[in-house]
């Protein structure tokens, strides 16, 4: 299967550059699975669209201030972006310029932070040692760093916090769980007085959403590891509403790649924690998700060849042009997408 199968002309002015001025005004278009129909409604229509007793699972990750900018000992200054937690007081980073970023150079952070890469990796990653750990490292790093918005947003965020879900409570991604930052407590309410409960699981969004996949074909591709949990309850609530014939709507591709990791080939969802690359495309069988809330995503992207996996490439890039031709907004801060 080619990668270009997945491609798409998007006119630049779509790309949405700020969220929408509330989070549930955003545009939602609904497509069936079953029948190719589309409809087109805002996001504060959810509750509506769903049914009584629907299971929402969210991702309750929360986006590092991941950011940081570093002075060399040498001279000279680094930008650092933390990937994932290492031994001890040491992070795993993507370090810019990589050429100026060698084992020993030894750095110093805003706050009196100081820092040693002692470890080198391929594509610029770097293992730098902290002067702290733990607990005194996570509020330092609070303090000091920028949240990492995508490369194609090109100017600062007026209010950092619509980068986050209002739900999000784990601190560990590099990138939001974009279809989550539509949701307001106006609309978890109305959800809730609907019947529709929620529970939620974490997945730690890693650099790979930011990368494009350059192979020539989808099976080349090789996935990105993210940490993820699920715990005992959540995977109850999610099997506890397949028994009972009720649909279980991930919110956004990652709550859909946990769900998929912890279920077993009998369609049950076991709880636990770890690393996971798992990759779906066209071919997929899904054993624990009914319906699928998304943004708009990039063309060529894993995201969307997930998302064609679940209602079809040919329906979804029929979804995706009637969405250029009505002029929804795709991306990060873009609209939303309802598949059922």
């Amino acid at each position: 299967m080619k990668v270009s199968d997945f491609d798409f002309q998007l006119p630049e002015d779509l790309i949405a550059q700020q969220p929408c001025q509330k989070r549930d005004c955003s545009r939602l278009l609904i497509l069936s699975r079953r029948t190719g129909a589309i409809e087109h409604k805002y996001f504060y229509h959810l509750p509506e669209l769903l049914r009584a007793g629907d299971l929402l699972v969210l991702n309750d990750t929360k986006v590092l201030p991941a950011r940081l900018f570093a002075a060399k000992d040498s001279g000279g200054r680094l930008e650092l972006l933390l990937l994932t937690p290492g031994a001890e007081e040491t992070w795993h980073c993507l370090v810019k310029p990589a050429r100026r970023a060698r084992v020993g150079t030894r750095l110093t952070f805003a706050g009196g932070l100081q820092g040693e890469i002692v470890a080198a990796g391929e594509q610029g990653q770097r293992t730098v040692r902290f002067s702290l750990a733990g607990a005194e490292l996570q509020k330092k790093i609070e303090e000091i760093g920028q949240l990492p918005l995508p490369p194609y947003i090109r100017r600062p965020l007026a209010e950092p916090d619509r980068y986050q879900t209002v739900y999000a409570a784990r601190p560990g991604a590099v990138a939001a769980p974009t279809a989550g930052l539509h949701f307001t407590d106006q609309v978890f309410a109305r959800l809730k007085a609907r019947g529709i409960d929620r529970v939620f699981l974490t997945l730690h969004v890693g650099l790979g959403t930011f990368r494009p996949v350059t192979a020539e074909t989808v099976e080349e591709h090789r996935m990105h590891s993210e940490y993820y949990q699920i715990d005992a309850q959540a995977a109850a609530a999610v099997n506890r509403a397949r028994a009972e014939g009720r649909r279980v709507v991930a919110v956004g591709t990652t709550a859909v790649r946990v769900l998929e990791t912890a279920a077993g080939d009998d369609g049950l969802v076991r709880p636990g924690s770890g690393w996971t690359d798992i990759f779906i495309y066209p071919g997929y069988s899904f054993k624990a998700v009914d319906a699928l809330l998304t943004n708009f995503h990039l063309p060529r992207s894993t995201l969307l060849m997930l998302v064609s996996a679940f209602a079809g490439r040919e329906l979804v890039l029929q979804a995706y042009q009637e969405a250029i031709a009505r002029k929804y907004r795709f991306f990060s801060f873009g609209d939303a997408m309802l598949i059922v």
